[in-house]
């Protein structure tokens, strides 16, 4: 049985005092052994922890105890160690970078739930899927025929929306990992003018856990030591992606070590090895090179 816990939630809702919980949570969780990344915002909380069942079930007492927080909801995954080195918890304007000032989360998408989405897929419904993730993240793995944004960051999504003008009216569905990038990608649709919008409830990881082997196709890129979480079983959906260097399928992923560099790579585990880390010869002679073991 495995010992761990890795906890990713989020929750948009006004919160008055982020300072003042910052300064507690970061206490609470050095005392009680949680790992982890928490953003904290006036427009809520974003984060990622690991820590033993027992801390993690605490943990969600803290935050349920909140009434800002009181119905937020988990998504778990069990492990056999911390998915983090350290504990960060940050105020933040806002909890996930975006650049969307103005766009209001109450006028998000309608809320599809993993079995409709099943369902789209089953019944062939006529409808857009588009990735709300940066460009590294879907190049490992993706929802069938998904759109995926050549975006660097979340910020662009505005940036690209406007390429997206011939769907405006057609059924669309916004996906991310957890929830809280779509959430907001959707709302700025339907402000710009799209009339079937869609948000995935619960993201890519509730809909994995739930179906695999279905219409999710590769692994799943995730910000903590994991680095990737692979959902399928079945071998052609296993991976979407091939080795930088042996063209062998993979959904690992490494950034080159490099400091100077910090191309993402994705590797197999051979090669990343065989090339120390780094995307180069160059990068493999450079001064500037993280320790191997980092990634």
């Amino acid at each position: 049985m495995k010992k761990f816990k890795v906890l990713l939630f989020y929750k948009y809702v006004y919160f008055a005092e982020p300072d003042n919980f910052m300064h507690d949570h970061l206490e609470w969780c050095n005392d009680n052994d949680i790992k982890g990344r928490i953003f904290i915002a006036n427009e809520g909380i974003n984060g990622t922890v690991s820590g033993t069942i027992e801390t993690i079930e605490r943990y969600k007492l803290l935050l349920r105890n909140y009434p800002e927080f009181s119905d937020i909801v988990f998504k778990e995954d069990d492990e056999d160690k911390h998915a983090f080195n350290k504990i960060f918890v940050r105020v933040k304007r806002e909890i996930v970078s975006s650049n969307l000032n103005s766009t209001s989360i109450k006028n998000g998408g309608k809320r599809l739930n993993p079995d409709d989405l099943l369902k789209f897929y089953k019944e062939k419904k006529d409808f857009v899927i588009i990735d709300t993730r940066n460009w590294y993240e879907s190049k490992i793995g993706k929802f069938r025929n998904a759109i995926t944004p050549p975006m660097k960051n979340f910020r662009e999504w505005a940036q690209y929306v406007e390429l997206l003008s011939d769907f405006k009216n057609k059924t669309v569905v916004t996906y991310c990992t957890g929830g809280i990038r779509c959430e907001k990608a959707s709302a700025y649709l339907v402000e710009n003018g799209f009339t079937d919008v869609y948000q995935l409830e619960g993201g890519i990881v509730t809909y994995a856990k739930k179906f695999p082997d279905t219409y999710w196709e590769g692994g799943i890129f995730v910000f903590d030591e994991r680095r990737v979480v692979d959902p399928n079983n079945d071998p052609e959906l296993k991976y979407v992606s091939k080795c930088y260097y042996c063209g062998e399928p993979t959904s690992y992923y490494i950034n080159c070590h490099n400091l100077k560099c910090d191309k993402i790579l994705v590797v197999c585990h051979n090669c990343k090895e065989e090339n120390d880390y780094c995307c180069s010869v160059q990068c493999r002679n450079s001064p500037f090179k993280r320790d191997k073991y980092y990634g």
